[in-house]
């Protein structure tokens, strides 16, 4: 398995290479680098057509599911701009702004256009997501050792950092964290922070899981789960679970017995609910426990930003974060959550725009994953990418998702050209 074309050996050698580029502190740049470069070549060889060298040339024109990123992607930026006149921020704020979205939201549409037109192939980006979990493993014995040998939690921060970013983290090397609350060590390996490092382990999983070679399933699948439980990370359990299983369940939606079972089990509920409901509720609660004071800091931050949003802006949002109170540790409000954030920052225009490409490209995979193989990984991809949106502000961690973003891509353009 080795590239081919010029995309899939820029691709493979970016993912291949995740780790080195992570020492020098580069992963920030290089992810908005790499979709812009992509994606112009993309439209490039759209463009010329039959022009282009067979290495570089299209696959075929952008698949619907594709447009709408596209066409959403913009009207997100449109809704910034908006955003940023209602409050009077002035020009240099648009600008930063619009540059921030350049290398956040852009990704969200740029990396499934390169994946749907370029000459790429998914088992291509699944043995390189392979590869880098033999790095990871590699890598680990190092990592895990750290806070026992007196080692610093960072190791430097890139002077890459001058290009401007969320905050220091995205261009620092760690070799691990103290969590807070316990004072104990969290590894977040090429991350920017734990939570974020799971749900990567939870996406190359399920590249592993699609690996034809046994070995290197096995160190995709050992370097996947290793990042997840070095985290700590109460969302990288869930995931790890829910996106691997959820999708090869779902060609039971076309078996009969499948839902004759299901109707008996919920008739079954009139004897079991109420016990099952008290089961699940302390689970719920013991989950939320876990890390109490996280809970409470995102449930303030949701509060408060939804309170805001219905008070103050409520078609384009207020433009950018804002700096939070004591009561919430000083986060930003509109951080910590893709979809309260979007309503802060946004509105509903900004909602909207991020919900509906998004739900679609759901209901593809859905589909897709029902009728066979094929769609299984896509919707792992698209459930991680949901499950991100709940805890994190998924934007500013499109650099580091974009394997999944492109491989979303790769599956339009195999159900435009297969069905």
């Amino acid at each position: 398995m080795t590239p081919q074309t010029l995309p899939e050996r820029i691709v493979w050698s970016t993912i291949v290479w995740t780790w080195p580029l992570y020492a020098l502190g580069a992963l920030y740049v290089i992810g908005p680098v790499l979709a812009w470069s992509l994606a112009g070549l993309a439209c490039l060889s759209l463009y010329l057509g039959p022009a282009m060298r067979d290495d570089l040339r299209a696959t075929g024109a952008p698949p619907p599911i594709v447009i709408a990123w596209c066409v959403a992607m913009v009207v997100m930026l449109i809704a910034l701009w908006v955003g940023h006149l209602n409050w009077e921020m002035g020009i240099k704020q648009t600008i930063k702004s619009t540059v921030g979205w350049a290398k956040g939201w852009a990704l969200m549409a740029l990396f499934p256009l390169a994946g749907a037109v370029l000459p790429l192939r998914r088992e291509v980006v699944i043995r390189a997501q392979c590869k880098l979990g033999l790095w990871t493993l590699c890598v680990t014995p190092v990592l895990i050792a750290a806070p026992y040998l007196g080692l610093p939690e960072r190791i430097w921060t890139s002077p890459l950092k001058a290009v401007g970013g969320p905050g220091p983290e995205y261009f620092s090397v760690f070799f691990f964290t103290y969590d807070p609350s316990s004072w104990t060590p969290r590894w977040q390996f090429f991350a920017p922070w734990s939570p974020f490092a799971a749900l990567l382990g939870v996406c190359t999983v399920l590249f592993a899981l699609e690996e034809k070679h046994r070995g290197w399933r096995a160190a995709g699948m050992a370097a996947g789960v290793i990042m997840i439980l070095a985290s700590k990370s109460r969302m990288g359990l869930v995931g790890l679970v829910g996106c691997t299983l959820g999708p090869r369940l779902m060609p039971l939606v076309l078996r009969s017995w499948a839902w004759a079972a299901l109707a008996a089990l919920v008739a079954s509920l009139a004897v079991t609910g109420q016990g099952l409901a008290r089961t699940l509720g302390a689970g719920v609660m013991a989950f939320k426990s876990a890390r109490a004071d996280s809970t409470r800091v995102r449930a303030t931050l949701q509060r408060i930003a939804y309170e805001r949003w219905q008070e103050e802006a409520v078609w384009f949002g207020h433009g950018r974060v804002q700096p939070g109170p004591h009561l919430v540790e000083y986060m930003p409000i509109g951080s910590h959550h893709t979809w309260f954030g979007l309503l802060f920052v946004k509105g509903v225009v900004g909602f909207l725009a991020f919900l509906v490409p998004l739900v679609w490209q759901v209901a593809l995979a859905v589909q897709d994953a029902a009728r066979g193989p094929r769609g299984r990984l896509p919707l792992g991809l698209c459930l991680v990418i949901a499950l991100l949106s709940f805890g994190e502000n998924i934007e500013i961690e499109t650099y580091l998702l974009w394997p999944a973003l492109l491989m979303l891509g790769i599956h339009a353009r195999e159900l435009r050209s297969f069905g």
